[in-house]
């Protein structure tokens, strides 16, 4: 039976590197017969966390703030794979990721304990650079305190344009990665 799988792009070139290697795994997710539902977070308008503690009391809507967040939320719930896609920046995910996950809290409010929905994640990275331990260990601890359980990772260095990823070994690995989820 196929799983229900939701990327949340953090990038902000919808085009960019990052979006390829995530074109990359969603194909490979569809051919194995999973639904997947991707957001470009850069072009959605989504509000920081205002640490309210006020959501939780519509699961339906969970958040008090009422903006782009309430077209993920269905998808994010229905999920059993979140895939957190990001370029690297200043040695972590972007601010559109982070932003957009902060604001999950909300879900987590509408259980009286406070418990993420148990879900897969994936990690999927571009960079400039090669340094993405920082993320890693983000990515590691985001899984231990959301009792998520890692599919893999996908971690490209050495793209900075739009198209230098062309040709590199890890859109195979995120295809394949995609392919493969279980």
């Amino acid at each position: 039976m196929g799983k229900n799988i939701i990327i949340l792009n953090g990038s902000p070139r919808k085009n960019g590197n990052t979006s390829a290697l995530t074109s990359a795994f969603a194909k490979g997710a569809r051919e194995a017969g999973h639904s997947v539902a991707e957001f470009f977070l850069g072009g959605m308008s989504i509000g920081g966390c205002k640490g309210c503690f006020g959501g939780g009391k519509d699961p339906s809507s969970p958040c008090v703030q009422k903006d782009g967040m309430e077209l993920i939320y269905p998808v994010y719930r229905a999920a059993d794979i979140v895939v957190l896609a990001s370029p690297l920046y200043y040695w972590s995910i972007s601010g559109q990721l982070k932003i957009a996950f902060d604001r999950l809290f909300a879900v987590a409010e509408c259980d009286p304990g406070y418990r993420n929905p148990q879900k897969g994640c994936v990690l999927i990275m571009a960079a400039e650079g090669h340094g993405f331990e920082e993320s890693v260990c983000w990515y590691e601890s985001l899984q231990k305190h959301m009792g998520w359980n890692s599919l893999g990772k996908v971690l490209c260095g050495g793209v900075m344009s739009v198209g230098d990823i062309r040709g590199k070994k890890e859109l195979d690995d995120a295809y394949e990665l995609g392919r493969k989820i279980g």
